[in-house]
């Protein structure tokens, strides 16, 4: 993970300088491990590339930006997981912009169309005077453009943005690569800029006989027939046959994002983590990462909680009559030995992660899982507000800001931790930099409400068109929004749901195969995950319903007016 900022102005306007301060200081946090920055100068035109750099490839921190003696600069964020060569010692970006020199013009496309993994990257080739850049297909890193506006005369692309530059900042449409060639440019206004800008579509650079790992690709289309099989412990042969094969391919995508990750000095110290809701992705997640990983290492399961006013005031009444009803059956027992008790942050998300916990330690025998319980007061949430809304620029809605605390205090991971539960909390902050998240399931295997009320409307084909929408439109959601926020944390997510490898693979399978909405809620929605759970030994996970994160963890509708805020709203 490294943080990204690259500024285009005249020679003598310094009028930008605080704002672009402020953005390399929020990429400093992405990037807490080395800093640099290089500065061009083009006639009238100066170009600073600034990049920090989270180290996790490669057997040292790599400084950026790269830098070549023909005067190219690169700066790069992500990671390259396949497509190209790179040993486990080398560092994958500078091996990247070995591959880009090579290349003439605008055949740096074919170099990105071969590679798995998520990205964004500034890249000018001195020879042509052109600035590219772009994002992966998928839109897993954040990278944002500022064009240039009458009382800001900068054109800036970054990783991040701050609150004076919102209204300038729109992310990064990840469809084409971007080419500016600065020979068109002599002052850097809008209209120039524009002008000069030109998109290169990725499938430019695709040979015949590699991969497409441009563009997300079409859904399967065959029709099913209307032929019902509900059991689910005997699935048909053809069934069970793409059940066995979406564990290969998803074990294969996590063991590529797992596999280099550089070992920390202490042993007993954890190089990666997930966000553990104890929801059924997450869940078969961690076991495939405990296939990849060696015993020996432990893995942290970090599990938010809020402490949530509107939500405590509402159940009190609630919660009593259960403590009481609890307590009368604890006395018709004999002598209360162990009363009862709750807590503020027992939410949805603790009770299933506990139980998952449970689950994970009697398929997963020898593996020592960390249950990093993170209890957020409503105070420090209150407190932290403020920069995690700075963080998720330029998102600015209630369910933005709901779903950002959540990702922000997990990916932090301080909580407390206990070898068992009757045992007493120890403080403990997770060290993993590298997180693995189930995001990217529901859109690919039909686990929303809205895939099976298009089922309802429209059957099987408007259900396959429901699967296409959600799958165009996940580079143009919130994938930049959650790289913000996590990465302000000096953490990486990795995502083996959307390794498009694995969206190509899901994206071939009758439809009938993934999802059957006749079946009821937790058996026929991502009904071929629900099989491939139950095969792997984690029954309760296979029957666990869908819960949004931030209802969950109760990181949403905090006060007591805002139980009638719609998500799409913006923030006041």
């Amino acid at each position: 993970m490294c943080g990204i900022v690259f500024s285009l102005s005249s020679s003598e306007d310094t009028s930008a300088d605080d704002f672009l301060g402020q953005l390399t200081d929020l990429s400093q946090l992405r990037g807490p491990d080395c800093q640099n920055t290089v500065t061009i100068r083009q006639g009238e035109l100066v170009l600073k590339f600034y990049a920090s750099v989270l180290h996790l490839r490669g057997g040292e921190p790599t400084p950026q930006p790269h830098i070549n003696s023909d005067g190219d600069v690169f700066c790069w964020n992500g990671e390259v997981f396949d497509g190209i060569s790179v040993a486990n010692d080398e560092n994958d970006g500078r091996r990247l912009f070995e591959a880009l020199t090579t290349q003439k013009g605008d055949d740096l496309a074919r170099v990105f169309a071969e590679i798995e993994g998520p990205y964004a990257f500034v890249y000018y080739k001195r020879s042509s005077n052109t600035i590219y850049f772009t994002r992966d297909p998928l839109g897993r890193r954040s990278l944002l453009l500022h064009k240039p506006a009458p009382e800001f005369h900068y054109l800036v692309i970054a990783s991040t943005t701050s609150t004076k530059l919102t209204s300038m900042a729109e992310e990064l449409t990840p469809t084409h690569i971007y080419a500016l060639n600065l020979n068109n440019v002599t002052i850097p206004r809008v209209t120039d800029i524009e002008r000069a800008m030109v998109e290169i579509p990725r499938r430019q650079g695709l040979l015949e006989d590699k991969v497409d790992r441009t563009s997300i690709p079409p859904l399967c289309a065959t029709l099913p027939s209307d032929i019902l099989s509900t059991d689910l412990s005997d699935p048909p042969p053809l069934k069970d046959h793409y059940t066995h094969l979406l564990i290969d391919e998803l074990e294969k995508s996590v063991r590529l994002r797992v596999q280099n990750i550089p070992k920390r000095q202490d042993p007993g110290s954890s190089r990666l983590a997930l966000l553990f809701s104890g929801g059924i992705d997450c869940t078969v997640l961690a076991y495939l990462a405990h296939r990849c990983l060696p015993i020996e290492e432990p893995i942290d399961l970090l599990n938010v909680a809020f402490e949530n006013p509107r939500s405590i005031r509402a159940k009190s009444q609630e919660q009593q009559r259960g403590k009481q009803k609890a307590l009368d059956n604890k006395r018709s027992q004999g002598p209360l030995s162990n009363p009862v008790t709750y807590s503020i942050y027992d939410v949805p998300d603790r009770l299933s992660g506990l139980e998952e916990l449970e689950e994970l330690r009697v398929v997963c025998p020898g593996r020592v899982w960390r249950f990093v319980e993170i209890d957020v007061t409503y105070e420090e949430s209150q407190r932290e507000r403020p920069k995690i809304e700075e963080f998720m620029l330029p998102s600015r809605t209630v369910m933005d800001l709901s779903l950002a605390l959540a990702l922000y205090f997990a990916s932090r991971g301080r909580g407390v931790v206990r070898e068992s539960p009757s045992s007493d909390a120890v403080p403990y902050t997770s060290e993993a930099r590298v997180l693995l998240s189930g995001l990217g399931s529901d859109e690919l295997l039909g686990g929303y409400a809205r895939h099976r009320h298009a089922f309802t409307k429209g059957s099987w084909q408007g259900l396959i068109d429901e699967l296409q929408l959600d799958l165009d439109r996940l580079p143009t959601r919130n994938l930049g929004r959650d790289d913000r926020v996590i990465s302000a944390n000096g953490k990486e997510t990795r995502y083996p749901f959307l390794s498009l490898s694995f969206v190509s693979f899901v994206a071939s399978i009758p439809v009938e195969i993934k999802v059957d909405p006749r079946l009821e809620e937790g058996k026929g929605d991502k009904l071929i995950l629900r099989k491939a759970a139950a095969q792997l030994g984690l029954v309760k996970a296979s029957a666990r319903k869908k819960r949004a994160m931030q209802f969950g963890s109760r990181s949403a509708r905090m006060e007591g007016n805002e139980s009638d805020r719609k998500g799409t709203l913006s923030l006041s």
